[in-house]
């Protein structure tokens, strides 16, 4: 039995004219790049499962990773039939080439008005 899983990703860019699964509007299967926003509650689902499911997508060539509670993005391109490589950044001075489309953005546009939540732990050990 043929199984499934059925996603919506953050950000999604197709080249051409989107294909949909069995005449559906809402599941469009010729991804070529596919962003997500990471959470606490949803990274181990995005790295793990949901990038298992993602790379069964013929079309699929560029996964990028923004973490939402610091400044860390992972950028996976494929290289080759079931080969990727992967590149961390993690500076605000950093821009991001995509490899799949004709784009450039800097992590300072990227995390433009982010304010970070503070770990009150932190701030407490660092007065005393």
């Amino acid at each position: 039995m043929l199984r499934y899983t059925y996603t919506v990703p953050d950000v999604m860019v197709v080249a051409g004219e989107p294909e949909y699964f069995n005449n559906r509007t809402d599941t469009i299967t010729n991804p070529l790049l596919i962003i997500e926003v990471l959470s606490k509650s949803n990274q181990s689902y995005d790295k793990g499962e949901k990038f298992d499911a993602y790379r069964t997508i013929a079309t699929f060539q560029e996964y990028i990773l923004i973490d939402q509670n610091r400044i860390y993005i992972e950028q996976y391109y494929k290289t080759a039939k079931k080969q990727w490589t992967l590149y961390e950044y993690d500076e605000e001075d950093k821009t991001i080439s995509l490899t799949s489309v004709e784009f450039q953005i800097s992590l300072i546009d990227i995390y433009n008005k982010v304010e970070f939540e503070v770990d009150d732990r932190l701030d407490s050990q660092a007065i005393d």
